[in-house]
């Protein structure tokens, strides 16, 4: 065995161990289960993207570069939006933006070296003059997809508390309306109700207010935590009630009956959006089969006779 074999092989075995490594540290990665601490103690699962969990160990490498006052409106802009979308503890602003940053460099290599390696095994493929466009498209797909993660679990968690909130509006009329005082009722409702996004924030706020911040401060906190608007109405009227001393059985019941209003006035308008979101995949799909299916025969028959 010659000096070029030796070389060989210990470039195949190094590349294996590295690919092994990495098939390792990938599946710890997927194995791995993260949680939020609620403000009762109470742990609660919040899985994050299997590229986030294999990116996280390297964000502090980019601390100086985040940290410059550059930077500092992303980082409260992720931050406050990681709060509401119930990240907070798990995921911060300044480990969002790194993200942000990471995730092109990385997986955008890998994606180029994907490339290269197919048009260079098959360099008649369609991607042998299109290589610079689908590379370029891969960097803007890792740069955006953090982005478009977490708006979705913000309009997700923000659904969620939309459909509970007057439910849960109904249940404390009653309670208070029966006798109870507005913490009882709180806490019983948030006892008794399973463990919703809605539910989580009651929880924290009922803690707050235990702890002896005062209900109005507590309730605003609520508010821009969530930033949710039927929440800041609900909050709002709750605050004012207090400081002009009104009863908030009446306020609750108004709050509860004007949220329901507006779930149906946006069902409605989703619905009366339907047919017009529906007219583009009518035209695409729909038509072009009635009209293959129609005159399919007709041309073939006609083509057979001119051939």
């Amino acid at each position: 065995m010659n000096l070029a074999d030796i070389f060989w092989y210990g470039a195949v075995a190094t590349w294996f161990l590295c690919a092994a490594g990495i098939a390792w540290y990938c599946f710890n990665a997927a194995k791995q289960i993260t949680y939020v601490t609620l403000a009762d103690g109470r742990q609660q699962e919040r899985r994050l993207p299997l590229m986030f969990r294999l990116m996280l160990p390297f964000v502090p490498n980019l601390n100086t570069f985040i940290m410059r006052p550059s930077f500092k409106g992303s980082r409260d802009q992720g931050e406050s939006q990681l709060i509401a979308a119930g990240f907070e503890g798990l995921l911060s602003g300044r480990e969002f933006v790194a993200l942000k940053i990471l995730m092109p460099i990385v997986f955008g290599s890998f994606w180029i070296a994907t490339l290269k390696l197919l048009d260079t095994l098959n360099p008649e493929s369609l991607l042998a003059g299109n290589t610079l466009y689908l590379a370029v498209l891969g960097l803007i797909v890792f740069y955006i997809y953090p982005v478009f993660w977490l708006k979705r679990a913000l309009s997700l968690r923000h659904r969620s508390i939309q459909k509970s909130l007057p439910f849960v509006l109904d249940l404390l009329t009653l309670s208070v309306e029966a006798g109870m005082d507005f913490m009882s009722a709180l806490q019983r409702n948030c006892q008794r109700r399973k463990l919703d996004p809605l539910n989580e924030e009651l929880i924290r706020m009922s803690r707050e207010i235990q702890v002896g911040i005062p209900r109005r401060i507590a309730l605003k906190n609520m508010a821009q935590r969530v930033n949710l608007a039927e929440l800041k109405s609900v909050t709002h009227a709750l605050i004012q009630a207090d400081e002009l001393g009104v009863g908030i059985g009446p306020i609750l019941r108004i709050q509860s009956d004007q949220i329901r209003s507006r779930r149906f006035d946006r069902a409605e308008k989703l619905a009366n959006e339907a047919p017009v979101k529906m007219l583009g995949p009518l035209m695409l799909f729909i038509f072009p089969a009635v009209f293959i299916i129609l005159l399919g025969p007709i041309l073939r028959q006609t083509l057979e006779h001119l051939f």
